[in-house]
């Protein structure tokens, strides 16, 4: 999950992977299972996203650059996550709330997998009132719509 910004005409992913980085998008569609990819774009974006709207969002990208990759996924600055990376752009570029944030609790932590991983983090102290938002609830905002999908 990232942002796909235009950089000298070709397509890069805005992405936080082991750091915060663009990723060339041929690369970045490579390494998704048999290379299929979703790109969503806002439902308004003919209005919203004018040549000054890109500038305020390449801004706020630029602060995240860089920056490690959260594996705890907090809702906090120095270290980031995909959606978290996705959500703080255009709420500190646009002031748009893409995908509604989430308390860790809200999450269904019931999968064997996932209640590994959540061991393997954060040992028996699991923090159930942190702020976080999934790709899955980014995924699903209805203030997006798909424009391209292989």
């Amino acid at each position: 999950m990232g942002i796909v910004f235009l950089r000298d005409g070709a397509p890069y992913v805005y992405e936080a992977i082991k750091t915060v980085q663009y990723t060339p998008w041929k690369k970045w569609v490579r390494r998704g299972d048999g290379s299929h990819y979703v790109v969503k774009r806002l439902r308004d974006a003919d209005r919203i996203l004018t040549p000054e709207a890109v500038a305020k969002l390449r801004e706020a990208a630029a602060k995240f650059q860089g920056k490690p990759y959260d594996l705890t996924f907090e809702w906090s600055d120095p270290r980031v996550y995909c959606s978290e990376l996705v959500r703080k752009i255009y709420e500190r570029g646009l002031g748009l709330r893409v995908g509604r944030l989430q308390k860790l609790r809200d999450f269904d932590l019931s999968e064997p997998m996932v209640r590994a991983k959540m061991k393997e983090r954060y040992g028996k102290a699991i923090p159930t009132e942190e702020t976080g938002l999934s790709p899955g609830e980014i995924f699903s905002f209805e203030g997006l719509a798909v424009v391209s999908k292989h």
